[in-house]
């Protein structure tokens, strides 16, 4: 049905499959919960309820700051149930980034739920908003009770009427300045979305899923939660880093989507027990070839895996053929929150290295005379709230989303992308990073003459440096400029968001110049220049594991 909405779909199942189990919970020291589609619809309707009775205007928005949980899916639905838009809260951001998002969003209630820092969340949040507490959040004076929503509530059995066109949600991400912006999609964007990527990837209700990824990104939103409400297939979700291999041989999962950098943490993880050589001599040998596969990929936990996926961040070409060695195909996906991630995928038996696929059906792409990759398609942004121009200039004057990232297209019509046409990058964790901001704290230091942040595809940024001349030319400082230095990138660090955090520092020989090209005419960094000097030795630097070097 062209006009069905996620709470159509959810509506589907709690009538059709009520006692199904659909989810299982950790709740701590190796107890797990398990809810049916009835317990979630149930729950979903109480909250529901709540909130129609704290008096709002229909389309409130209504924040959700969590770690994943079965809560998390339950709280979006009540929320959607009630008339409200969620905006969902990355669970390690800073207080200031929490504040600003409460503060441009509007929201007027935000619930909490699992953090690892919960006192730097609960600081970004005004104390007269009303706070609810979800399961396994830490508690705090004045929040109201999960529970107590359940027991003092009764079933809103009426649901709240959407235009499918109308703003559901509203998505934070960092633009080039580092200002976080809210991209507002409807159902319908975010239906059309999640069909179109299991129209090329078929799951179904007897499918698992692992959850762990942050579900306030868009990655995690359409593949698991619109996902599950759509397919129906069964979620697991991770309790913590020291569990993850524990939860993830629980779940069993038949559909896995990771990031680059879990990727490599699996293969190094085995190549520390079975070196890349010998296990290339193994699967050479016929008779031992399939055992050592599943010993390996039960052992990981995705001995059932029938789709494996790879997005936020490019993947290396060597580490999907190591994998494919194994007999796990790893799928690539390309996307933007502004598209609600549907934007292109590979095709099984159309992979290409380097390539992210072909766009999804009912997308189109095309590459600027500038090189910028340009697409149309079904799950477009309704635009930036309360952003008017930006939003004009996020798009062509005939439509066309700017994807902000350069890239060719083959024969077949697969995308590489080959670089970024503004500063902004991202870490092998999808996170992106704006570099100006991070540069400018950095710039505070007395001893600090230019700076370029970067680190590209690694799992943390760092900072290329140029002393001024004053500490250039005192070398019986250096231990005192070192400590001074360290003290600095512990303030930078501690006034950014963790994934911006810097690994190190590293202090160039040479300053840069017009004339060496490190410098634009008008006394800008030139970024790519920059990098290119220091890219062969980076994953050096990374290992000597100092926070800060001389070259």
């Amino acid at each position: 049905m062209p006009n069905e909405t996620p709470l159509d779909w959810a509506l589907a199942w709690e009538r059709r499959a009520r006692d199904h189990r659909i989810a299982t919970q950790p709740i701590g020291g190796g107890a797990v919960e398990e809810f049916t589609w009835g317990r979630v619809l149930d729950q979903a309707r109480r909250v529901a309820s709540y909130l129609d009775s704290l008096g709002f205007e229909p389309r409130t928005r209504i924040a959700l700051a969590s770690k994943n949980t079965i809560w998390w899916i339950i709280a979006d639905l009540g929320i959607w149930i009630a008339g409200h838009i969620s905006v969902p809260v990355y669970p390690t951001l800073s207080r200031g980034s929490v504040a600003k998002i409460i503060d441009h969003s509007g929201a007027r209630a935000v619930f909490m739920g699992k953090l690892d820092d919960p006192a730097e969340i609960r600081a970004g949040v005004d104390d007269e908003l009303p706070r609810i507490r979800m399961p396994l959040a830490v508690a705090q004076p004045g929040d109201v009770r999960w529970g107590d929503i359940l027991e003092r509530f009764p079933r809103k059995e009426a649901f709240a009427s959407w235009d499918p066109d109308e703003c559901a949600t509203i998505i934070y991400t960092s633009g080039s300045t580092g200002t976080p912006k809210g991209v507002m999609h409807s159902f319908r964007t975010m239906t059309t979305a999640t069909e179109g990527l299991f129209v090329l990837y078929p799951v179904g209700p007897t499918d698992r899923v692992l959850s762990y990824l942050p579900l306030a990104h868009v990655y995690e939103r359409v593949l698991v939660e619109m996902g599950f409400l759509h397919t129906g297939a069964e979620l697991f979700f991770a309790d913590s880093l020291d569990t993850f291999l524990e939860d993830l041989r629980r779940a069993r999962p038949t559909l896995f989507a990771s990031v680059p950098r879990l990727w490599q943490k699996f293969h190094g993880g085995v190549a520390a027990k079975l070196p890349s050589e010998k296990l290339a001599k193994l699967l050479r040998i016929p008779i031992v070839r399939d055992i050592v596969r599943k010993r390996i990929l039960d052992g990981l936990g995705l001995g059932y895996c029938k789709i494996a996926a790879s997005a936020s961040a490019p993947i290396p070409s060597t580490l999907i053929d190591w994998y494919r060695s194994l007999g796990l195909e790893i799928a690539e996906g390309y996307g933007m929150t502004e598209n609600f991630g549907c934007s292109h995928a590979t095709r099984s038996g159309r992979a290409r290295p380097g390539y992210v696929g072909e766009p999804y059906q009912g997308v189109e792409h095309r590459i600027a005379p500038d090189g910028e990759v340009q697409v149309k398609g079904p799950g477009t942004m309704l635009g930036y709230y309360k952003e008017p121009e930006l939003t004009r200039q996020t798009f062509t004057d005939d439509g066309w989303l700017k994807t902000g990232d350069r890239g060719e297209i083959d024969e077949l019509g697969r995308l590489r992308i080959t670089g970024r046409v503004k500063e902004l990058f991202k870490t092998s964790k999808g996170k992106y990073v704006a570099p100006v901001p991070i540069e400018n704290r950095l710039l505070q230091h007395d001893a600090i003459e230019s700076v370029c942040v970067t680190g590209e595809g690694q799992g943390q940024p760092y900072a290329l440096v140029v002393l001024n001349e004053a500490a250039r030319k005192d070398p019986g400082k250096k231990r005192e400029l070192e400590t001074s230095l360290a003290a600095h990138l512990d303030w930078v660090n501690q006034e950014i968001d963790p994934h911006e955090q810097l690994e190190f520092l590293l202090l160039v020989a040479e300053p840069w110049t017009i004339e060496n090209g490190m410098l634009t005419p008008t006394m800008k960094i030139r970024r790519g220049p920059i990098e290119a000097r220091y890219v062969d030795r980076v994953e050096d630097f990374y290992r000597q594991k100092k926070r800060v070097l001389w070259e």
